[in-house]
């Protein structure tokens, strides 16, 4: 059943990546807006201070199994200090699928973010 999930996501991700592709550029329109947008987007993925910031996994499902990947996952991603899950209503559960990551400076958003969605937790986005 889960390998039927990961094929059909993979196949929207493909059909959206094919939908991106093909929209008009809107580069003639503003250059400069588009060249700006980009270097913001470039500059916010790498973080240039310590800090930390929380993480929505919503493909992170059990603490036994899903948590330790996600943990082992971004603790080998360059510049993180450490993944800790926040405060779950029941023990034994994740009923909010929310991670704080103490990084160094260095720590790259995207990188973390890729690395997670390689390893199946897929729609990983930073909430903080």
């Amino acid at each position: 059943m889960r390998s039927m999930a990961y094929v059909i996501a993979a196949l929207a991700a493909v059909g959206i990546m094919a939908g991106i592709a093909m929209m008009p550029s809107t580069t003639t329109e503003n250059p400069q807006a588009v060249q700006n947008a980009s270097a913001v987007s470039t500059s916010e993925s790498v973080m240039s201070e310590p800090g930390s910031l929380v993480m929505r996994v919503p493909e992170m499902h059990c603490p036994f199994a899903c948590y330790p990947a996600v943990k082992s996952t971004l603790e080998g991603t360059e510049a993180v200090e450490s993944v800790e899950l926040t405060e779950q209503k029941q023990e034994g559960a994740i009923d909010n699928p929310e991670i704080v990551v103490k990084y160094q400076a260095g720590f790259n958003v995207q990188a973390a973010i890729a690395a997670l969605e390689k390893k199946g937790f897929a729609k990983s986005e930073i909430v903080q």
